[in-house]
């Protein structure tokens, strides 16, 4: 039976998660979690499995909780999630985390000797190199859960990579794709969150239209599978069908296709290296793809420019798209005031090459506040 954690289980991947679990409870023993703002969600999660600990989000809720779940240790706050994260039991962390706050919980499971499942981006785009040296001196595994890195990693399986010529990232383009940049000015948030093929947390689903979530990504397979960004294409495919491509020196190509089941990616990193009887089979239909547009995603393009510079421009970008994507949910700037922001800041800032984890940890803080302050106060 494999020991489980899983940070953000009251998520859209959380909770997909314990879906994948639930079907086979005799392979699994979940541990570990930490929950939401939301009580019925908790509670939920708490009376389907026997966890050992559990984080909440605020301290006020401790005594209540313990009450009603007298044989869970109850921890809360950032500092829980880092308590949840060294439990000493080993097994496998799933980071379902949304943002920045993925990263030191990240940090303290590689050390304490447990196998990541990552479907936090934005631990690897702001301290890849720091965690692949961690993955190597402890020992253990990164399973990555995106469905297109999940894909670029089965395909690479058994293959050199001297051998590979490129690999291809594909994007659906969001909310928006069929809007033109001037149709973009009055978009509102319930349009934003309304994706053509998936059902995702708030915030990846606005990086989805803004195309800053195949950014992240592409810094991504660069820290996870140690390739030039010259090698790293994105196309947009609009089905979402076709979730990642390998193009050969040779002239040969391999291609993942699937359904658009975020469980097919989980159960994988799950039960690696064997493929779990789970989902049908899609039925093939036309697909189509097209050469990526970086004037209408500019933010795409930055990440590529950032993902290049290295330093603290990765963590800088992120940050102020974190910030700028809470600001546009809550009605404080509109859709295109998320790639200014996202711009500016970065061609602002002054970067600093190998910074410590504390410094990038600092950053991402600091860049967030200045603009949340700037912003809130108006």
């Amino acid at each position: 039976m494999k020991h489980l954690y899983l940070l953000g289980a009251a998520g859209s991947i959380g909770m997909q998660t314990l879906d994948v679990i639930e079907k086979d409870s005799s392979s699994f023993q979940l541990v570990g979690v930490s929950l939401s703002h939301h009580h019925n969600i908790n509670d939920d999660i708490l009376k389907r499995f026997s966890v050992e600990i559990a984080c909440l989000r605020e301290e006020a809720h401790l005594a209540m909780y313990q009450k009603r779940y007298p044989h869970i240790h109850f921890v809360w706050g950032d500092e829980g999630l880092l308590t949840l994260a060294s439990y000493p039991k080993q097994g496998l962390l799933i980071n379902a985390l949304s943002g920045s706050s993925g990263l030191k919980p990240t940090v303290l499971a590689i050390q304490s000797k447990k196998d990541i499942a990552l479907a936090n981006k934005e631990t690897l785009v702001m301290a890849g190199d720091i965690i692949n040296t961690l993955i190597d001196t402890h020992g253990v595994h990164l399973y990555p859960i995106d469905s297109e890195h999940s894909a670029l990693w089965q395909l690479l399986k058994g293959e050199s990579i001297h051998d590979v010529h490129h690999l291809v990232i594909t994007a659906s383009g969001g909310s928006f794709r069929n809007l033109s940049r001037d149709e973009l000015s009055d978009v509102t948030v319930e349009h934003a969150l309304k994706h053509p093929n998936w059902s995702m947390g708030a915030k990846i689903t606005i990086d989805s239209a803004t195309m800053m979530n195949k950014g992240l990504e592409v810094i991504e397979a660069h820290h996870l599978f140690h390739l030039p960004y010259s090698k790293i294409e994105t196309v947009l495919h609009q089905e979402s069908v076709v979730h990642g491509l390998i193009y050969f020196n040779d002239g040969t190509i391999k291609a993942s296709l699937s359904p658009s089941d975020m469980r097919i990616p989980i159960a994988y990193a799950l039960y690696h290296p064997k493929h779990p009887s789970y989902a049908k089979h899609l039925t093939l239909t036309t697909m189509h793809f097209s050469p990526m547009d970086f004037k209408r995603y500019p933010l795409l393009e930055l990440a590529y420019q950032v993902g290049m510079e290295g330093g603290l421009l990765p963590t800088v970008m992120n940050a102020s798209n974190e910030a700028a994507v809470k600001l546009f949910l809550k009605g404080l700037i509109s859709f295109l005031d998320i790639e200014r922001l996202v711009i500016e800041t970065v061609h602002a800032f002054k970067n600093q090459q190998n910074p410590t984890l504390e410094t990038i940890i600092q950053t991402d803080h600091d860049v967030q506040q200045e603009l949340f302050h700037r912003y809130e106060k108006r």
